[in-house]
């Protein structure tokens, strides 16, 4: 079973909202849309689900073009950032609705009920009604009533945005299991890196209305084709320069600069754009061979295990260290950061990442 979307558009009133857009989601595992706040994930979901209808392009799916199939017609779930339950149901009748519109027996109805309520953690609260449940709740019996009517596509909008770090937490190790078994595509918005890193699965990378990369989760954040997919994967944001390449010197400023590493040494000479992630940049030195670069500090964010530095560096660029432990510094501060360049992405001035080796 598969969603397959075939250069997929949608324009409004002349803007464009969705670029045109190849992807195939299967079934039996995570697929992950993972952008920013109006990088279009909502709309391209709205398109897979049958809400929407593309301006140009084809949906697919198990086989068969659904493209102008109404979402009445389609087995489809969602699950949106903003529970919805009907207030004036019990959680039962909430997690039911489906299947009465399905009309299905009494029998089966409660059977399906109290299994996805025993799952998901609320069989004693079948009874009650939503205004009596908290936020993490009331997000449960919403995705219960989503799951119980066994969708064939199952999409999930940001579904944990609103919840409490630790109902985040428990949701976030439930949701695979959940769906390990099930013959369903399931697609999961998040602006969170690090939770579709959690998730694992295939990732699309968005931004502004086009995937900038879409693969397993985990290679798109170790290898991302361009500085686009590398900067949506990225949280705190990539910290990013231009550097020259001159021979055997790669040189980040007139103070930083290090020895090519023997895998770039056919790059031409010439300009390119560097990225490192926040945590490869040291507010100290370390045993490793780093890259001295000095940076006035603009604000240093602590908690008890780590320390987030935002800093100004090469005149006007903004850059961000990450590191364990504290590192107090005052604003306005001038000191002196390392560059773990081991760890650096090289760009070319098409924005594709230039590999090792190449």
């Amino acid at each position: 079973m598969a969603l397959e979307l075939k250069q997929v558009s949608k324009s409004v009133a002349g803007e464009t909202h969705i670029f045109p857009t190849d992807m195939v989601l299967e079934a039996g595992e995570f697929n992950i849309l993972l952008g920013t706040t109006l990088s279009g994930k909502t709309s391209l979901m709205q398109l897979m689900a049958g809400l929407d209808r593309p301006t140009s392009g084809q949906v697919w799916f198990n086989g068969q073009d659904v493209t102008e199939m109404p979402v009445q017609k389609r087995n489809v779930s969602m699950v949106y950032q903003q529970f919805i339950n009907y207030p004036n149901m019990t959680v039962f009748e909430n997690i039911a609705s489906p299947l009465r519109v399905a009309k299905l027996p009494d029998k089966e109805t409660r059977s399906r009920v109290g299994e996805i309520a025993e799952i998901l953690r609320i069989s004693s609260m079948l009874e009650r009604r939503p205004s009596e449940l908290s936020g993490g709740q009331q997000q449960r019996v919403a995705m219960a009533r989503a799951l119980v009517k066994d969708s064939s596509l199952i999409l999930f909008d940001e579904p944990l945005a609103n919840l409490d770090f630790k109902l985040r937490e428990e949701l976030r190790d439930e949701l695979p299991r959940l769906f390990a078994e099930r013959d369903c595509v399931v697609v999961y918005a998040t602006t969170e890196p690090s939770e579709a890193l959690l998730f694992g699965g295939k990732c699309a990378a968005m931004f502004e209305g086009a995937v900038a990369q879409f693969g397993p989760t985990a290679e798109l954040y170790r290898k991302p084709l361009n500085l686009t997919s590398a900067q949506v994967f990225s949280e705190p944001p990539l910290n990013v320069a231009k550097v020259v390449k001159s021979g055997d010197i790669f040189r980040l400023s007139d103070t930083a600069s290090w020895p090519v590493d023997a895998s770039y040494q056919t790059m031409a000479d010439g300009e390119y754009t560097i990225g490192v992630r926040p945590h490869h940049v040291y507010p100290m030195q370390k045993e490793k061979q780093l890259v001295p670069i000095d940076g006035k500090v603009q604000v240093a964010e602590l908690s008890g295990s780590e320390s987030m530095i935002h800093f100004t560096a090469f005149e006007d660029d903004s850059w961000v260290s990450l590191s364990h432990g504290v590192h107090a510094f005052d604003g306005g501060e001038v000191t002196t950061f390392y560059v773990d360049v081991a760890n650096c992405f090289y760009f070319g001035a098409d924005g594709r990442l230039i590999s090792a080796g190449m």
